[in-house]
């Protein structure tokens, strides 16, 4: 781990609980997120192509660490429905250190992973 890696929330919405869950479960899978939170039942209000727009969409918290931010948000859009999708990283200033220490340990790579080799 980097000295000053840090875990980080990536804020996204989709359109569907069923979309969001295919996208969370590979960030999961992959280890480039330690927990995916799937809020359903928001309404989005917001300026689209020159029109006011009103959607039912579901919310998705992405718990990362800084460093795989890039890599999620990459992985996130090529899967993502939206042409635009909402990809928000933000910072965590706290937390219970136990639960941080849990998140950034199910992201690393583990242990003989070729994609935690340096070359």
């Amino acid at each position: 781990m980097q000295e000053n890696d840090k875990p980080v929330l990536i804020y996204s919405t989709f359109p569907s609980t069923e979309t969001a869950e295919a996208v969370g479960r590979e960030l999961v899978e992959r280890r480039l997120a330690a927990c995916i939170n799937i809020v359903p039942g928001m309404t989005s209000i917001y300026r689209w192509e020159g029109a006011i727009a009103r959607d039912s969409e579901v919310v998705m918290v992405i718990k990362t660490r800084q460093t795989l931010s890039s890599a999620v948000v990459d992985a996130t859009r090529t899967r993502h429905p939206y042409a635009n999708p909402a990809l928000i990283v933000l910072p965590i200033v706290d937390g219970a250190a136990d639960y941080l220490s849990w998140l950034m340990s199910e992201t690393e790579a583990p242990v003989g992973d070729p994609s935690d080799s340096e070359d």
